[in-house]
């Protein structure tokens, strides 16, 4: 069986229970050796076999694959993060598909939960915004036109911006002149959860220079929107005393 598992976005006890007991069980292992956090080789079972794919191509990884499923050994697809998020998962799954070759899932925490930990912050302040935009600027991978940030930052919504930290000037001028106010709150996290980490706070004005003093040129997350400010929000109705829930009557009301 092949597993693809979410090591978290850094921090080893970040990986989920569930994802820990297959990397302890697993006969092979093929990691993100560029991102994965290596402690999480050290339980590994003795004689696990263990690759490194920052080195490797698509063939190669399906060739491990594919052999260790002809010896019926387990597997872990060991991916940074959460594998759904820009993981690359799918092509592999599909080539495993061709060879009738069964495979699972386990969930592990994106980078853009790790930030928010980090900062303390909540992204769907009542008030402010209810909607997460989870995205990256075109690199050498290209987006969907109706994806673009000038797009996307009509919206004013809390977003988390991968893979774009090499470009945060051009960035954070595309995403005003999208529709953000140049004040708006803005937020670079390096390394989220490691223990390098470094997290600056700023605004969408400010956050290219804070980035250049800093040397943070890769391996961020840039986290934009009013919610970053944690201010101004309303408070949840879900608490509130004249709100009724199935648990919990009205209180304080004549």
């Amino acid at each position: 069986m092949i597993y693809f598992v979410g090591a978290g976005c850094g921090a080893k006890d970040l990986i989920t229970v569930r994802g820990w007991k297959l990397l302890q069980k697993a006969d092979v292992i093929i990691y993100a050796g560029s991102l994965v956090n290596p402690e999480l080789l050290e339980d590994a079972k003795e004689g696990c076999e263990i690759y490194n794919s920052a080195s490797m191509t698509l063939e190669e990884v399906l060739e491990v694959m594919v052999k260790a499923n002809e010896e019926r050994k387990n597997l872990v697809r060991l991916h940074t993060g959460d594998p759904s998020v820009y993981g690359a998962i799918r092509e592999q799954m599909d080539e495993l598909e061709k060879h009738g070759i069964a495979y699972e899932s386990c969930p592990g925490v994106t980078a853009a939960f790790g930030a928010a930990a980090s900062l303390n912050l909540e992204y769907t302040l009542p008030g402010i915004s209810q909607t997460l935009i989870i995205t990256r600027m075109e690199g050498k991978t290209g987006v969907p036109e109706k994806e673009k940030i000038e797009a996307l930052a009509t919206h004013q919504a809390s977003m988390a911006i991968y893979l774009s930290a090499g470009m945060i000037e051009s960035l954070c001028k595309r995403l005003v002149e999208g529709g953000y106010p140049g004040e708006t709150p803005a937020a670079i996290v390096y390394k989220a959860t490691w223990p390098e980490e470094e997290a600056c706070v700023g605004t969408l004005l400010t956050l290219p220079q804070i980035a250049k003093e800093k040397g943070i040129t890769k391996t961020a997350l840039i986290l934009v929107g009013e919610a970053i400010a944690q201010r101004g929000y309303e408070k949840s109705r879900l608490y509130a005393a004249d709100f009724e829930t199935e648990f919990r009557k009205k209180k304080g009301l004549s």
